[in-house]
Formats: C-alpha cells, structure tokens, sequence
C-alpha cells in the first residue's frame, strides 16, 4: 500500500486496535438501533427536532476544548457522535443514505480536498491548505458563487465569520490587522455619533434603526479583526461571559462575606467588588 493511498492512514496503528474500534463502533450503531426501535423519545423523533441537540452538543464540546479539560473532551465528543449515528439512521429509514455512506462520503471528501496529502500537488502552510480547499470546492465540486452554503442557521458571530472568510478566497480581503483595526474604530465613532443623536430608548422598545445599521457594522468589523487575529468569535466572547460571571459571582460573595448584600449596593460599590473579585481570580483568561 503506498503513502498515496487514502486507506494507508491507519497502517500504523496497534496490531489488534482496527478490529476493537470497529468493535466499538458497531456497538454504538447497534444501541442507536435499539433506542430508535424501543424507547417512546426516540422513536418520536426527527432530523428537525434532533438537530437542535447536535449544535448543543457540538458547543459543548468547543466549551471542553476551550477549558483545556481531556475526560470532558472524550465524554462530549461521545454525545456528538451519537447524533451523527442517530442522524444517519434517520437517512437509513427514509432510503437516502446511512452511517457507510455518511463514513464513505466524508472519506472521499477528505482524499479529494487534501491533495497536498493524497496526490501530487504542494501546500507548506495552514495557509495555503486553506487556500486550496476554497479552491478545490469551487472547482470540483460544482458550488456556484462566493458564499455558497453559508448557512443562515448559524450563529451571527460564526455567520459573519464564514462570509468573511469566503471574500477572502477570491481575494478581498485586507492585506494586515491595519486595515480591519483602522474599520473598527471607524464604526465605533459612527455608532457613538448615532447614539447621541438617538438616546438611550425607553426599555423593551424598538431600537433606532440607524442606531441599529451601526451596530451590526461595528460588530462585523470586530469579527473581522477577530477573523485575521485567528480568533474564534463566538469562542472568544463565551469565554469573556463565562469570566464575567465568575467575577460578579465572587464579588457577590465577598460582599456577603462582609455583612453586604451586593445587589443592594450602589454601583460604586459593586465595581469595588467586582475589582477585587478580578483581582482575585486574575485578569488573564485561564486555559
């Protein structure tokens, strides 16, 4: 078998351990089989009422990655493999597919898009990677247009993200973190200008709508920043949530630990707390 040949990947694996991985797997499709067949849940449900379970499933395992937590990692990747062999039963029941031809269609999928890997052709960078599989999409496998299968159920941050990075494959993009920086701070005096001129809206209320334009540029271009910075967005501004709530979590109960009821504080007061709360916990994002 030569290194050319897709099905060399696992040549070196442990003697023993393809037959307990198909072991393993077949186990699950087996139990995915009985759940469908024997449990009420199961058999009521559809690829539609799955799918919000998956993209659930799906950040929770970034969330375990982001936290740097291995035993999480392994237990969420579990969750989501189930749902891919759910899914692919559901395609079973209908004719138009199962877990094979899920396996099989991502395998020649892979070969085909890793060229560099596969065949003949030169990539000497994550970059250039990049480049070719744009490239390779557009050109092999028919997709029309520049944003071709973006999909709208994304979240915003990932949404703007994706159509961003398609601009990029056929060239438009900035050249450095200048431009993208120089973008943002120019959205920010134009919301800022947009916000004087409008006020602060009654609670509950419809927003000014150019208030509302400015907004939506000012976060597209901080996902712009964010995209050349090589940052996720949507991961990056969970992790900021996430440690603003540990921080007014603390403040709250270091104030009671001082005979306060930190919700009853005057804002004044409440940004001591929370300082020392930070101060406590460290400024620095923790792996």
């Amino acid at each position: 078998m030569t290194s050319g040949d897709p099905g060399s990947a696992g040549d070196s694996a442990p003697a023993g351990a393809g037959a307990s991985l198909a072991d393993a797997l077949v186990g699950l499709q087996e139990l995915t089989r009985r759940l469908r067949r024997d449990c009420p849940w199961d058999r009521e449900q559809t690829a539609r009422t799955i799918v919000p379970h998956t993209v659930e499933e799906a950040y929770e395992v970034a969330d375990a990655a982001n936290a740097g937590d291995p035993a999480k990692l392994l237990d969420e990747l579990g969750d989501l493999l189930f749902q891919t062999y759910f899914l692919s039963l559901l395609l079973e029941e209908q004719g138009e597919g199962d877990l094979e031809a899920v396996a099989r269609t991502v395998h020649a999928k892979l070969v085909r898009r890793h060229p560099h890997v596969f065949g003949d052709a030169e990539a000497d960078s994550a970059g250039r990677v990049r480049e070719r599989w744009e490239a390779i999409k557009t050109e092999q496998e028919g997709r029309a247009g520049i944003f071709h299968d973006v999909p709208e159920s994304l979240p915003g941050l990932l949404h703007a993200r994706k159509v961003q990075r398609r601009a990029a494959a056929v060239g438009f993009d900035w050249p450095g973190l200048e431009g993208p920086l120089a973008k943002m701070r120019e959205e920010l005096d134009e919301i800022e200008a947009e916000l004087a001129r409008a006020g602060r809206p009654a609670p509950e209320t419809e927003p000014d709508p150019r208030v509302f334009a400015e907004l939506g540029d000012l976060l597209f271009t901080v996902v712009n920043v964010a995209r050349v910075a090589n940052v996720d967005p949507e991961l990056a501004l969970r992790a900021t949530s996430r440690r603003f709530v540990e921080r007014v979590e603390l403040a709250e109960r270091l104030a009671g630990e001082a005979g306060e009821t930190w919700a009853e504080l005057d804002l004044d007061a409440q940004e001591q707390w929370y300082a020392r709360a930070k101060e406590r916990l460290g400024s620095a994002p923790r792996s």
